[in-house]
């Protein structure tokens, strides 16, 4: 599948404010960038460096006034998500040292408070895969997926007890069940082909039978169309933008997703 992504984002400046953007995706797993555009008005310097997860971020500073950032990128992906039921649960000792800060918990993912949850829901399942799959699907049944619902991202705990988030929300609880198990897990946030309402959106990974496999509790039967752009330990990782200093909010944010024929 061939996917045409694009972000702008608008904002007003009052003062010069230091930004650190995540809005370039990678090439890597299941998704090969063919063309990139990476458009910020007026003209700043960028200083790009990729961070502790190898996600591409840039640092700029935003001059008073008028500011926006504009991104397209042409993207190969899977027609497809990969399925592996039956992968196995790969034991600590044999994880690769990349992956073992997915098993700890984070600041949106108290994952030492689920271990008891975590074997409930998993009952009588093989180790691995099937185990995150009961997971995906008892968040389905039990969570409901409300975009819009609020604006700043809920921890796990919380999601529980309400019973109700976006798709951060829902990654943050399915990622701490994961993880209350021992099976490393994190938070992706990029684009959804067909997502309605469209905007960015955030799911998340398991590693097991020693590669990572995408779930996505706010789906149903088996979506494609995930373009990655970055990854982390929950939301506190993969914000699109952070900016420092007094508060700055985008006045308009424009996301489009488009399949590409040839």
């Amino acid at each position: 599948m061939n996917l045409r992504t694009s972000c702008t984002i608008k904002f007003e400046i009052p003062d010069p404010t230091p930004f650190i953007l995540m809005l370039r995706p990678r090439s890597g797993g299941q998704q090969w960038v063919e063309r990139e555009e990476f458009k910020i008005t007026p003209h700043t310097p960028v200083f790009e460096f990729s961070d502790t997860y190898g996600n591409l971020c840039q640092r700029l500073i935003a001059q008073p006034g008028l500011f926006s950032i504009h991104t397209s990128s042409d993207v190969i992906i899977s027609d497809y998500m990969d399925q592996g039921f039956d992968a196995p649960f790969v034991e600590i000792q044999n994880l690769p040292d990349s992956v073992l800060s997915y098993l700890l918990p984070s600041r949106y993912c108290e994952s030492d408070f689920f271990y008891e949850m975590s074997l409930s829901i998993t009952q009588g399942q093989l180790l691995g895969y099937n185990q995150v799959a009961a997971i995906t699907d008892w968040l389905r049944e039990n969570i409901s997926y409300i975009p819009g619902s609020n604006n700043q991202p809920l921890s796990a705990i919380q999601v529980n007890e309400r019973k109700f988030g976006v798709c951060t929300d829902l990654a943050h609880l399915g990622i701490a069940l994961c993880r209350g198990l021992s099976i490393p897990a994190r938070i992706v946030v990029g684009y959804l082909h067909k997502l309605k309402p469209m905007d960015m959106h955030a799911w998340f990974e398991a590693y097991i039978g020693n590669r990572w496999y995408t779930f996505d509790a706010t789906q149903t039967g088996s979506p494609s169309g995930y373009v990655m752009l970055g990854v982390g330990r929950d939301a506190a990782d993969v914000a699109i933008f952070n900016q420092f200093g007094p508060p700055v909010y985008p006045f308009e944010q424009l996301i489009q997703v488009e399949q590409l024929s040839f």
